[in-house]
C-alpha cells in the first residue's frame, strides 16, 4: 500500500512514538506573531526556561495588530520584540518590514517541501501549499516547540479533493475552496489533512493553491496540502533571490531539485478516508451567507443585498495576484456612495509591486482606502471593524458572527466579487 505525503513526512520527522496514534515531531520552522507568542514567552520565562532550540528555525513578525493601536497591543509588540532580541533570531519582522504572517513568511521562502511548521494560529494550514505539513497549535505546544524543537501530533488521516475541469471566467481558487467547504462542512475535515489534487489545482500558481490550503481549516482540517510541482521550486527560486538582493542571507532552492521535491508527493495507491471529485469547469461565483464558512451560496442568488464595506486583503486574498483581479475591475470607476471600501496589500513586496503595476492608483482613483499591511479588519481588532449591524464584502476567511466587529456580517467571495460589489453598493 502506499503512502500519502503527510504519512511520508511524518515518517522522516518522528522522533518518538508515546501511543501508536501519537506521533512526535521533529519541527523545521516554528512561526510566531504577537497575538499568540507572548503568551508563551511569558511561561517560559516564568519558569525558568527563557530559551529557544535552533533561533534560525524560528520565524517572527509583528502583523495582526501593526502599527499598535493602543497600549495592549503595543505591550505584545513589545514582548515579541524583545524576545527576538534576546535570542539573536533574526528573521523577525518588525514594523516597517512585516507582512501579514502566512503571505510573509511564504515570500520569504520559508516554507518549503517535506517541511513540518507549527504556529500558534489556526491558518498556519496555508503553508500546505508547498508541500508541507503546517498546523497551527495551542500555547502549549508552541511553547515546547520553542524550547525543544518538537510537537506531538496525532497522525491524522487525509482526504482526497480531485479538482478538475478549466476555472470559467471570473471564477477563482476562492470560490473553489467555498465550493469544497460547502460540501465537506465546518465539520468534515476535523483532525484530518485535506489533499488536494486534480488538473484545476496544476494550472494555479502558488498564490491560488495557499488560497485552497489556507480555508482548509474552516471545513475542521488540521492542515491543507498540495502536491509540489516546478511551479513550487519556481516559487521558491524567486522567493530565494530576493532574500539575497535585500540581504536576508542565502536562499536554500539553488540546490533543491525537481526530482527531491516530487518524493514529496501522495503514492498513486495511497489510501484515504474519504475521496471527492469537484468539476471546477461547472463553478461560478460563490459567496457565504448566515454566520458559518459552509453556508455557501450563488452569488448571482444574492443579488441586491446592501453592504456598507468592502475589505481586500488578509492572508487568505491579500497577494498581488488577488490585487490584480479587483483593480481591472474597478480601474476608472468609483466605489459606491454608500459604500466604504478598504484594500491592505499583505506585504511591503505586494504592496511595492502594486505600486509600480499602478494597481495603488487604480484602488486610490476608485475611491478605496490603502492600508498598509495588516491582519487588523479581518479579525476585527483595526483597520476596518464594522459597527453593529453593518454588512462586509470581504476576502477574508471567516464570517463568524462579530469576526470583524460586534453585530457585524460578513460575506466571504473572492477579490473580484468584492470589487463588484464596491461599485455597486450592493453583492
Amino acid at each position: 500500500m502506499g503512502k500519502t505525503i503527510t504519512e511520508k513526512i511524518f515518517e522522516s520527522h518522528v522522533v518518538d512514538k508515546p501511543t501508536e496514534d501519537v506521533w512526535t515531531l521533529r519541527l523545521d520552522a516554528v512561526f510566531c506573531h504577537e497575538i499568540t507568542t507572548p503568551l508563551a514567552i511569558d511561561d517560559l520565562v516564568a519558569r525558568g526556561l527563557d530559551r529557544v532550540f535552533d533561533a534560525s528555525k524560528i520565524k517572527a513578525v509583528i502583523d495582526h495588530v501593526t502599527p499598535a493601536k493602543d497600549g495592549k497591543s503595543a505591550e505584545q509588540g513589545k514582548a515579541l520584540r524583545q524576545w527576538a532580541r534576546r535570542h539573536s533570531i533574526a528573521d523577525f519582522f518588525d514594523v516597517g518590514r512585516n507582512g501579514v504572517c502566512h503571505a510573509l513568511f511564504p515570500e520569504k521562502g520559508f516554507a518549503r517541501p517535506g517541511r513540518v511548521i507549527i504556529m500558534g494560529d489556526s491558518h498556519t494550514c496555508t503553508h500546505g501549499a508547498f508541500g508541507a505539513f503546517a498546523a497551527g497549535v495551542g500555547t502549549t505546544d508552541l511553547e515546547v516547540g520553542i524550547l525543544k524543537g518538537v510537537c506531538a501530533f496525532k497522525r491524522p488521516p487525509s482526504i482526497r479533493v480531485n479538482l478538475s475541469g478549466a476555472l470559467r471566467q471570473d471564477v477563482y481558487p476562492k470560490d473553489v475552496i467555498l465550493s469544497v467547504i460547502s460540501r465537506l462542512g465546518v465539520n468534515g475535515a476535523t483532525d484530518a489533512v485535506i489533499e488536494f489534487h486534480g488538473e484545476a489545482v496544476d494550472a494555479m500558481s502558488m498564490e491560488g493553491r495557499m488560497t485552497l490550503c489556507n480555508m482548509a481549516v474552516e471545513a475542521g482540517a488540521t492542515s491543507g496540502i498540495c502536491q509540489p510541482d516546478g511551479a513550487t521550486l519556481e516559487y521558491l527560486r524567486n522567493a530565494d533571490r530576493r532574500r539575497r538582493e535585500e540581504g536576508g542571507g542565502e536562499g536554500e532552492a539553488e540546490n533543491d531539485r525537481l526530482e527531491d521535491a516530487l518524493q514529496w508527493r501522495s503514492d498513486a495507491d495511497a489510501a484515504y478516508v474519504k475521496t471527492f471529485d469537484v468539476d471546477c469547469s461547472a463553478l461560478e461565483p460563490l459567496a457565504t451567507v448566515g454566520c458559518k464558512p459552509d453556508q455557501v451560496k450563488p452569488l448571482r442568488s444574492l443579488r441586491g443585498t446592501a453592504i456598507d464595506q468592502v475589505y481586500i486583503g488578509s492572508c487568505t486574498n491579500g497577494r498581488i495576484e488577488d490585487l490584480r483581479a479587483a483593480a481591472r475591475i474597478v480601474k476608472g470607476k468609483r466605489v459606491a456612495p454608500t459604500c466604504r471600501a478598504i484594500v491592505s496589500p499583505a506585504t511591503p513586496g505586494v504592496y511595492a509591486q502594486a505600486l509600480e503595476e499602478g494597481l495603488i492608483a487604480d484602488f486610490m482613483g476608485a475611491g478605496f482606502c490603502v492600508t498598509n499591511p495588516t491582519c487588523g479588519a479581518c479579525l476585527g481588532m483595526s483597520n476596518g471593524v464594522l459597527a453593529s449591524g453593518e454588512v462586509c464584502a470581504s476576502t477574508t476567511n471567516r464570517n463568524f458572527y462579530g469576526r470583524m466587529g460586534s453585530g457585524g456580517i460578513v460575506h466571504l467571495m473572492s477579490p473580484a466579487s468584492a470589487a463588484r460589489a464596491a461599485l455597486q453598493g450592493e453583492l
